[in-house]
């Protein structure tokens, strides 16, 4: 049963006036509650509901703890419950016991209402979970106090669970147009140092489809936007499962990078396992595309070495970027490789040559770096 009382202007109850309308300085009322009051008594009940009424609260009433609690469990909002201990059948204490166990109950504040002279029941009550309690017979300044002071930490406690709920939600948003990882450091205290810019050691990854621009030239613009997709799909999931940064992809041509912003030990074997994974990947897209009459190749260029990772770009637009030697590189060996060729730098092989199965490669002269560079085909990752 739900029934809301009111009380009309200048009443009191047991003498004692209520409020700043008569003078007295009380806590900053919080505004409004919804308050239950359980207890065996009618008239106690009313006693409080009154007393409630004329602070401003709406008041609910239970007259036993299973009353109580399918009330609670019906989805009635409920700020704070005023609970007797003492009650027929539900008693106070298995009342308090349940709402505790419930995940939907718990995070409501319970204040018990007892006599002087129960001070166990009172203190278990406290170790269960109860946050005050109310002496009888009741005083309303001290009434006031506790439930205004109850009232106003839940809703601080609202409030904060609210903005982190904001939080994930915006922090899930984000993680649609960045990098999950990127994502994750922007909304953090910490992220603000790493975004502004900082040195480390990366394996940075290229890799695009051969012949992707010829396509786009004589294919129609939803099949190019179909073959994307069903690109994008492959490589976000490896991305994902083997915790890449995402740098970009633009077109065909995607860049992440390992080791940065979370550290990763194993950063140089983990990139080789990604791009092993892509290309089988990639190799069934094939198939189906050729089914389709599209016919594209697929390559990879990886490199390992020191880069400043941060913050570029302008207000309003920024990404999390890579710049340095190896960024490049990486880039140029993506060029150079043929379909299904994964290309690494001779560093990087040799940091994980008892993992890796690879094949030399003649001395590449690529655009942009002034001298030759040895690298190596990845055949495969040994278990």
């Amino acid at each position: 049963m739900i029934t809301t009382h009111g009380l009309p202007d200048g009443s009191d109850v047991g003498g004692q006036a209520l409020g700043a309308r008569h003078g007295d300085t009380h806590l900053p009322h919080p505004g409004p509650g919804h308050v239950l009051v359980v207890d065996d008594s009618r008239m106690n009940r009313m006693t409080l509901i009154r007393l409630l009424d004329r602070l401003g609260h709406e008041a609910m009433e239970a007259a036993d703890g299973q009353e109580a609690l399918d009330l609670l469990q019906s989805g009635v909002p409920v700020d704070l419950v005023l609970l007797d201990l003492v009650m027929p059948e539900v008693d106070g204490f298995e009342t308090l016991a349940t709402m505790k166990a419930d995940a939907r109950l718990a995070q409501i504040p319970v204040i018990v209402v007892s006599g002087l002279d129960d001070l166990d029941g009172i203190v278990r009550c406290i170790e269960m979970g109860a946050v005050d309690y109310l002496p009888r017979p009741i005083k309303p300044t001290l009434l006031q106090a506790r439930v205004e002071a109850t009232l106003a930490d839940k809703r601080l406690r609202d409030d904060n669970a609210r903005l982190l709920q904001t939080v994930d939600r915006q922090r899930t948003e984000l993680a649609r147009f960045l990098s999950p990882r990127v994502a994750e450091l922007v909304s953090t205290p910490e992220g603000e140092a790493l975004l502004a810019g900082h040195r480390n050691e990366l394996t940075v990854v290229f890799a695009d489809l051969r012949g992707f621009t010829a396509f786009c030239e004589l294919a129609d613009p939803e099949e190019i936007v179909r073959v994307l997709r069903e690109y994008h799909a492959v490589i976000g999931r490896r991305v994902t499962e083997f915790e890449a940064t995402l740098e970009h992809y633009a077109g065909d041509g995607v860049h992440v990078f390992f080791n940065d912003p979370v550290p990763q030990a194993d950063h140089r074997l983990r990139a080789i396992r990604m791009t092993v994974a892509l290309r089988e990947d990639v190799a069934k897209l094939h198939e189906r595309w050729a089914a389709r009459g599209v016919h594209l190749g697929f390559g990879i260029g990886v490199s390992v070495g020191h880069a400043t990772a941060g913050r570029i770009g302008f207000e309003g637009r920024y990404a999390y970027a890579v710049l340095g030697a190896i960024v490049n590189l990486a880039a140029r060996l993506s060029g150079e490789a043929q379909d299904g060729q994964i290309l690494v730098t001779d560093a990087l092989y040799r940091d994980v040559a008892d993992r890796v199965e690879a094949l030399p490669l003649d001395d590449l002269h690529l655009k942009g770096i002034s001298h030759p560079v040895a690298a190596w085909n990845v055949v495969s990752v040994r278990d």
